[in-house]
């Protein structure tokens, strides 16, 4: 009998949240690390990002379609939340959410990750 953490690490399948969110913090920082919010800049931005993710993500050759969103938003004392809800397959589908930030900007990214069935 083997205890949920060796079936969870022994199961390929399965969506790894961790690497996930290791991809979207590069993407991110590579896309607007140092830089400060720009109106002029958001749609490149948000655009670079989710195109920079999906590539990385399906790079790994896991078996997954990927939605990738992205929303960046300038700090100014206002509260962000977000919510999202999935109806799937939880032992294999999974999704992460990477909440980035600098001086400047929020950058809130989520991944979801559908078995190609």
């Amino acid at each position: 009998m083997t205890g949920m953490e060796d079936y969870q690490n022994g199961n390929e399948g399965s969506f790894n949240s961790e690497e996930a969110e290791t991809v979207v913090k590069e993407c991110i920082e590579n896309v607007v690390g140092g830089d400060d919010y720009s109106q002029s800049q958001v749609n490149k931005w948000t655009a670079s990002i989710v195109e920079r993710c999906l590539t990385q993500l399906v790079k790994q050759g896991k078996p997954y379609k990927y939605m990738v969103t992205c929303a960046v938003m300038q700090k100014t004392g206002a509260g962000l939340h977000t919510a999202n809800s999935c109806y799937w397959d939880t032992a294999m589908d999974g999704s992460c959410t990477v909440r980035w930030e600098n001086r400047t900007m929020y950058c809130v990214v989520s991944v979801f990750a559908v078995t190609v069935a």
